[in-house]
């Protein structure tokens, strides 16, 4: 088996779990699965897939891991209590292939949220893992530790103890026991300047925090469920200060574009929350644009954290931090580039929400290679809404105009 616990997935899923059931326990929603590289032929892998996925749908929480989620303060008992009686149902999920003379298969997740929140990260998991158990059987990991040993010494090499990481790498891994050896290897090797994981098995495996507030379907789902589009991200901000009360502070920016979440980010919420999560676009702008949000606002950003949490490897990390050092506190969550990077390209694999409660829902990304096969008259209609112009092809690729800023660095 691939995923032997259902605790292996990230705390988001759980922390966003607990707001369907307390305050959309009914609504129902769909999921498709896309791989983002060219030419990958998953085909093969299906029959393997099918049947990880069916082993991973007899899984049940044990009364440790229980235990050990009621030791959250953020986590109600009624929320455990239901984690219990939880197990995941196959009448939900759909693997295929996506026609008959495709190389391309088909993930469909429908049925009601509480159900099918689950879902998305261990199936992600184990794509990545079958795929790489058919095309790269026996391969070593020494050139993975190699990679490995260099970044730690890049990281132990900046002297700023603020300066920290954090592993958000479970659904685009290599392998479960790969992962399980980065995060042990970094928790010896660089002690307080690893802060946790957003793996709960892991995290409770190895005494680490595990790290995470909310994902994108939350706020795709809020456009279906609140009271009127234009206010969905507002909706979706004030059900989350309701449900946790200042617990998970921190906002994600980018399901309709930076702009238009700060138009919304007013100073209500700029005081409520700790902070806010990059996950698209260009890291440098958006940070100064965050940055001159709180200042607009009368607000220190000292007092706020943004987290980096997109497409980061180690060197753009540093590169971050420095840029920003002694103007906002940084965190930093790197995934595919801590668990599969280990001589062989990464399969960029999503499973993102589509539907809720029989309509369209979408994310308009600032990051346009980030695209979903999402109803293009509802990303229109979402566009004019909240005023979100049409992308334009970019010049160059967004990590090259990263590097450029580093010239600026002090």
């Amino acid at each position: 088996m691939i995923i032997k616990s259902l605790l292996d997935t990230d705390l988001y899923k759980f922390t966003m779990m607990q707001v369907v059931l307390h305050h959309f326990p009914s609504a129902q929603v769909e999921y498709r699965f896309k791989c983002r590289n060219q030419g990958v032929d998953l085909t093969p892998c299906l029959g393997e897939i099918k049947e990880q996925i069916r082993a991973l749908c007899r899984l049940r929480f044990t009364p440790r891991e229980l235990d050990y989620l009621r030791g959250w303060r953020f986590f109600k008992s009624d929320f455990v209590d239901l984690l219990g009686l939880f197990q995941l149902d196959e009448r939900f999920i759909d693997v295929s292939r996506f026609s008959p003379d495709s190389n391309e298969i088909d993930i469909t997740i429908k049925g009601p949220w509480l159900h099918t929140i689950l879902f998305e990260v261990p199936v992600l998991a184990i794509v990545s893992e079958v795929y790489y158990r058919h095309t790269q059987p026996g391969t070593g990991l020494a050139e993975g530790r190699r990679r490995l040993a260099a970044k730690i010494e890049q990281i132990n090499a900046v002297k700023d103890p603020e300066f920290r990481i954090a592993d958000y790498g479970t659904r685009r891994r290599l392998s479960r026991s790969w992962q399980d050896e980065v995060i042990r290897t970094l928790r010896d090797a660089i002690g307080p300047k690893f802060v946790g994981t957003s793996n709960v098995r892991f995290a409770m495996d190895h005494g680490l925090t595990p790290l995470g507030t909310m994902a994108h379907e939350y706020l795709q789902a809020c456009q279906a469920v609140g009271p009127r589009l234009r206010d969905s991200q507002t909706f979706a901000f004030n059900m989350w200060a309701r449900e946790y009360r200042g617990d998970l502070g921190i906002a994600l920016s980018d399901v309709c574009g930076m702009d238009a979440f700060l138009r919304d980010f007013d100073l209500f919420f700029c005081k409520l929350f700790d902070g806010v999560r990059h996950d698209s676009g260009d890291p440098f702008e958006w940070g100064e644009k965050l940055i001159a949000h709180y200042q607009k606002a009368r607000i220190d950003p000292l007092t706020k954290t943004m987290v980096f949490s997109d497409s980061l490897d180690v060197p753009l990390a540093i590169r971050l931090f420095e840029y920003f050092r002694g103007r906002m506190h940084t965190a930093f969550g790197i995934g595919t580039n801590l668990t599969n990077d280990v001589g062989h390209d990464a399969l960029q694999i999503v499973i993102k929400m589509t539907r809720c409660n029989g309509q369209p829902v979408a994310k308009i990304s600032d990051e346009p290679s980030k695209t979903m096969g999402y109803d293009p008259s509802y990303v229109a209609y979402l566009r004019e809404v909240f005023d979100v112009p049409e992308e334009e092809p970019p010049a160059s690729d967004p990590r090259s105009h990263a590097a450029g800023h580093a010239v600026h660095l002090h």
